[in-house]
């Protein structure tokens, strides 16, 4: 069910929207054979008519195995990369160039370049929350889910480079028992959430579990009964028998956590500051407006030059295997 279901009829610089954004987008994605890739932190009705919903590596795997001529994806930058990569021949449209990511703009690629340089001997694994660039630079792509997995798989004489995020670096190195040369980078959302108010709610709320992405910080994550990518954690809140929990990531999972555990409480962590500062600023730039204009219009389309998509597919392949 749409969570609304009419968009109102307004004037932009593009042209008259439909009435029905709904219906119109259905209708672009047949004529288009085109499918909606979305984030969990996408706002709810992109959501909602999204053909598929995951975290990063759930999103990876659907686009290397879409049939689709046409990838719309709604999340950031790094993640419409992420599905050209591994479909160079598919149009990959981003409703907004400008949805970028504060822990992928951490990393520029010469000042890594000049990192890995200084290390040399060194395995790079990477976050896929970084650059098609820092992905061409590296040896073995990750994500929250499959990091400490990934990490296992290496030989320990090993030494091994993790990029970008410090905090999931350091998450990494506590389950693994590895030393992991940490590149200093860091989500910007993940990094604002207060540890005195998680321990006020959890005073108020005696009854709720904490759970947390391993962006968070160390402060943070101390409190959680449960650490997990965006996937597990939403996993983890239907399988627990606990009716309330506090919810430490991106606020734009608790939709889905409403819909599949409607019986149960979500409590999103609190930022530092009294703001929203605990929503994704970047992920909140795609809209329903603006995914309707990018099918419409072809555009913004992601593109990359070709060396640099052949660097980047494999680490991304490595991934999928050792993921397996």
């Amino acid at each position: 069910m749409f969570t609304t279901a009419l968009a109102q009829r307004k004037n932009t610089q593009l042209g008259e929207l439909p009435l029905d954004l709904f219906a119109a987008i259905q209708s672009l994605k047949k004529e288009l054979n085109a499918v909606i890739l979305a984030h969990y932190y996408q706002e709810p009705d992109i959501q909602d008519i999204a053909d598929f919903i995951g975290d990063s590596l759930q999103l990876a795997r659907a686009a290397e195995k879409t049939n689709a001529d046409v990838i719309v994806f709604a999340g950031v930058h790094f993640m419409a990369e992420t599905a050209k990569i591994l479909n160079p021949d598919k149009l990959v449209l981003l409703p907004d160039l400008n949805a970028g990511c504060s822990l992928a703009d951490s990393c520029p690629a010469d000042e890594f370049a000049a990192f890995k340089a200084a290390h040399p001997n060194h395995l790079v694994v990477s976050y896929i929350n970084c650059s098609a660039d820092i992905k061409a630079m590296s040896d073995i792509i990750c994500t929250s889910s499959n990091a400490v997995k990934i990490v296992q798989q290496i030989p320990k004489e090993q030494p091994i480079i993790f990029a970008p995020d410090r905090n999931l670096g350091r998450y990494v190195m506590e389950q693994t028992g590895r030393d992991l040369v940490l590149w200093q980078g860091s989500c910007v959302v993940h990094e604002t959430f207060s540890e005195k108010k998680i321990v006020q709610l959890k005073i108020a709320h005696p009854e709720a579990e904490a759970i947390a992405h391993p962006e968070c910080e160390s402060s943070v994550l101390r409190h959680a009964s449960f650490i997990g990518s965006t996937a597990a954690l939403l996993k983890y809140c239907q399988s627990s028998l606990t009716k309330e929990f506090i919810v430490a990531t991106e606020p734009g999972i608790i939709h889905q956590m409403q819909k599949l555990a409607p019986d149960k409480h979500f409590i999103p962590a609190p930022p530092i500051n009294n703001c929203a500062c605990n929503e994704c600023p970047f992920m909140r730039l795609n809209t329903l407006e603006k995914l309707y204009w990018a099918m419409k219009n072809r555009t913004p389309e992601i593109t990359m030059s070709e060396d640099t998509r052949l660097a980047a597919l494999r680490p991304m392949q490595r991934m999928l295997e050792m993921s397996v």
